[in-house]
């Protein structure tokens, strides 16, 4: 079974995991400095929490769906292009604390949803390289439409 991931970049990253914890009577599957994420059974939801700038509302990072495989991300990018959606893929990439493969599309607002495996933990936050992945949201642009771009 696959789950619908939610990344929120918030100001008050304790508060928040607080709150969620609270909510979805869960700890934290993975915390980090700046970070935190949430596998939450019951409704099936990855929950990404990212540290924000203080004093400022939550806002929706980008969205996703966790799946168990590569083949599965693979399917997906094949499927998605297939429909004729620009797609970007990102192949062994480090970020969010996670070794991932990913393909990245745009819904009709321009929000980023992220169909992405993880492959093994990782000790990295940020990319190293230029990427649509987890960099400042004023820095971030993607390679195939020049669009921001978020992820994680």
């Amino acid at each position: 079974m696959s789950r619908v991931q939610l990344a929120l970049r918030v100001s008050d990253l304790e508060g928040s995991i607080a709150f969620y914890s609270k909510l979805f009577d869960t700890e934290p599957a993975k915390r980090r400095p700046g970070y935190a994420n949430f596998a939450i059974e019951n409704p099936p939801l990855k929950l990404v929490l990212l540290e924000g700038e203080a004093d400022q509302p939550t806002v929706m990072d980008h969205l996703g769906v966790e799946v168990f495989s590569t083949d599965e991300v693979n399917a997906a990018t094949r499927r998605l292009t297939d429909s004729g959606l620009i797609t970007l893929e990102e192949n062994s990439t480090e970020c969010c604390y996670a070794l991932q493969d990913k393909v990245w599309v745009r819904g009709p607002g321009n929000e980023p949803w992220e169909v992405y495996t993880v492959k093994a933990d990782s000790d990295q936050l940020d990319k190293v390289t230029e990427s649509a992945c987890c960099t400042p949201a004023t820095d971030r642009e993607t390679a195939t439409t020049g669009a921001q771009a978020n992820c994680c």
